[in-house]
């Protein structure tokens, strides 16, 4: 099963270039044969950060909006309010498993403010904005997205 990615980095520091966080899920999205429709870097800006992922969701059609950066308690850190701000459902189980598997590594996982909603056929995932945090709330998540898919866009157990 093919499926279509968009990567959103929220960063007012950082460029497409130096996007490790970002590069990395490239190759481990491409290392599953999927497809990376679209990659961003916009400022860690609500207003920002939410058109982007309108504009993965809806325009580039991304089955798995990820976003990187911006789920801490920094008053900069506003992506899960610019997620709620564009999605309708929340998938608690998800955003909660990434917790908990970060847990295993590192007590500040429960610092995490991230989510994970859907919106409309597309699931957003935030992940955190370091290449080691990204990769490890990758792995919690990696083996459930073709089912989180298909059930996102309408397909039965």
């Amino acid at each position: 099963m093919d499926i279509a990615f968009g990567i959103v980095t929220c960063s007012d520091t950082r460029s497409l270039e130096e996007d490790a966080a970002g590069l990395a899920l490239e190759k481990l999205i491409e290392g599953n044969g999927w497809t990376v429709a679209s990659h961003v870097v916009v400022k860690d800006d609500r207003e920002s950060i939410a058109a982007a992922i309108v504009e993965a969701a809806d325009v580039v059609k991304a089955d798995v909006v990820l976003t990187c950066g911006g789920t801490g308690l920094s008053l900069r850190d506003v992506t899960p309010e610019a997620t709620q701000d564009v999605c309708e459902r929340n998938v608690l189980g998800i955003a909660e498993a990434m917790r908990a598997y970060s847990m295993q590594k590192t007590p500040r996982a429960m610092l995490s403010r991230a989510v994970v909603m859907q919106r409309g056929s597309s699931l957003v995932i935030n992940l955190p904005g370091s290449e080691k945090a990204a990769r490890e709330n990758w792995e919690a998540v990696e083996g459930q997205l073709e089912h989180a898919v298909k059930m996102t866009a309408g397909g039965g157990h």
